[in-house]
């Protein structure tokens, strides 16, 4: 992963010092709420429902062990003991003090971490797949490019107040595990048919209250050009995006009212007069960065031999062998395995893993997987290079500390925003629905039976819990002061991505589970063979899951 050089470390630790002194006279009067606003959001600094909430930054998902020991270390003094892993593979701490927050971002500049454009309306951290570097179907490792996005947007003078926030993902592979058409910018890593290494680029897709999936805009960008298309790009955003009304300001929007092919043009109108400045990329640039993605001192595996002493570990036990079927992944290198964490036991939040959980993923970072981790879109964390033959130790310790619960990607490893507990924008609670659901679908049987099947929940239309792209989608509404639910059917965050159509009047708290239960039976009863929820909807349609959960009660 990247390592500061002394002009990071410079820039942080300055940066820190700065806010300090704008929070110190802000606690003082000397600077008003409006004024300390666009302070604040700079540094990651939200004013949520009951208390601050600081958003940290993990630049594509990559952490060490000592920055996670650093933040088990920081939720324990400065926070409630734990923290939170969000979809855009960062962290929160959910009740910070605010007159500690310097301190906070100090501690955290000590493991070289920051909370820099972790908010605010400026590109945000560069998402991508949490397999990245080890993926069997991978073209190329993103983790570079990501990096290269990185340092490129960091601070970057001319996108530091955008219309809105901002958005980029990055895939690498076949299978897209980073939902990148569902972002501001999605950048597929492609070859042309003279094997050169390049970008196909998708532009104006995002969720919150206007859902769009992102269009293509150019087929294959040469890799040299990849930063100085994307300025291009937030030129022409920069220049014409609505500064007017904060709901139409989204880069989403100017492309849908442009179209695509408008759009694009003059993207690539802009593009001619800067393609071959000082923004060209490099071979050297390019390999200096790729330096710090070293591949780690894999030993020489028989990968016959050991998945056969694995298969036999698991026939033994029935346990260990649904975890290793849900919680881990096959590599590119032979004989090891990724390990998916699962932060979604029953009765806890999504997403949220406490500061003696944190020391437990260091150590098992240390221990199995070169001192290094992943946070995934989906809140989990990802432990990488894991030898077969350790993985039933590995799980045994996981187990203890309740980081293997066997459920990765079930109905019960939902994605869940924060919701009304905490947002002050939320219009319902997630976290106790999601709960609900755990509990009601609690018979590993079942859920296994049930297969594959993603499940997001949002407690307002700036969907954070991802509810349009959910097999399933719940979203959280407002009636006359009351929490009601409104379900979707249908969404997907892959190369076929699809938007989630509305089932029909919202439930109250009461009924959402059940509701949930007769969508689940109609699937049981029309799929075929082993189909999945997702193409049984699609050959069915909602008709009859509409008719099934609103059917008058007898």
């Amino acid at each position: 992963m990247y390592r500061y050089d002394n002009y990071d470390h410079k820039i942080v630790n300055e940066r820190v010092e700065q806010f300090r002194d704008q929070t110190q006279r802000y606690l003082a009067g000397e600077i008003a709420d409006e004024e300390f606003l666009p302070l604040r959001l700079q540094n990651g600094l939200y004013v949520q429902r009951l208390a601050p909430m600081l958003r940290i930054a993990v630049p594509y998902g990559m952490l060490s062990s000592a920055q996670v020991r650093k933040l088990a270390h920081i939720s324990r003094v400065y926070d409630k003991g734990y923290v939170h892993f969000t979809t855009r593979q960062n962290i929160q701490l959910n009740w910070p003090a605010l007159e500690e927050v310097p301190d906070i971002l100090a501690e955290l500049a000590e493991v070289e971490m920051h909370a820099i454009q972790t908010s605010g309306n400026c590109i945000r951290n560069t998402t991508t797949d949490q397999f990245a570097g080890v993926a069997k179907d991978e073209i190329e490792d993103p983790r570079p490019w990501c990096e290269l996005i990185r340092q490129w947007s960091t601070l970057h003078p001319e996108f530091a107040f955008l219309p809105r926030k901002f958005k980029i993902a990055v895939c690498g592979s076949n299978e897209d595990r980073a939902a990148f058409l569902l972002h501001d910018i999605g950048l597929q890593l492609v070859k042309n048919d003279d094997g050169e290494l390049g970008f196909e680029v998708f532009v104006g897709g995002g969720l919150g209250r206007t859902p769009i999936i992102g269009s293509s805009i150019r087929k294959f960008l040469p890799k040299q050009h990849l930063l100085s298309y994307l300025d291009a790009i937030l030129r022409v955003y920069n220049r014409f995006g609505n500064r007017d009304n904060k709901y139409k300001a989204r880069i989403k929007i100017l492309v849908k009212a442009w179209t695509p092919e408008v759009f694009a043009q003059r993207v690539e109108e802009e593009w001619e007069h800067i393609k071959d400045g000082p923004s060209t990329l490099t071979d050297s640039e390019f390999a200096r960065v790729k330096s710090f993605f070293p591949l780690p001192e894999y030993k020489v595996i028989d990968g016959a031999d050991s998945a056969n002493k694995l298969a036999a570990t698991a026939d033994s036990n029935i346990a260990f062998s649904r975890w290793l079927d849900r919680n881990t992944e096959l590599q590119k290198q032979s004989g090891y395995r990724s390990v998916t964490l699962s932060l979604k036991p029953a009765g806890v939040a999504p997403g949220d893993v406490t500061d003696k959980q944190l020391e437990t993923i260091a150590d098992l970072a240390d221990r199995y997987s070169f001192g290094e981790l992943r946070a995934t879109h989906n809140q989990n964390v990802v432990l990488t290079d894991v030898i077969e033959s350790d993985l039933f130790e590995l799980w045994q310790q996981a187990k203890e500390s309740g980081l293997a619960t066997p459920n990765i990607g079930t109905i019960n490893d939902m994605i869940c925003c924060p919701g009304g507990d905490y947002c002050s924008l939320a219009n319902a609670k997630s976290i106790p629905v999601a709960e609900a659901i755990q509990r009601k679908f609690s018979d590993l049987d079942y859920v296994y039976d049930l297969g594959d099947l993603e499940l997001n929940i949002s407690g307002c239309m700036n969907a954070c819990g991802h509810h349009h792209i959910g097999h399933i989608g719940i979203l959280g509404v407002d009636k006359k002061g009351k929490e009601w639910y409104q379900i979707q059917l249908g969404g997907s965050a892959n190369k076929n991505a699809s938007l989630g159509k509305v089932l029909g009047p919202s439930l109250s708290r009461d009924q959402i589970t059940d509701g949930i239960e007769k969508l689940l039976d109609v699937y049981v009863e029309n799929r075929i063979a082993d189909e999945s929820f997702l193409n049984t909807y699609q050959r069915i349609g909602i008709e009859k899951f509409k008719e099934r959960v609103y059917a008058p009660a007898t």
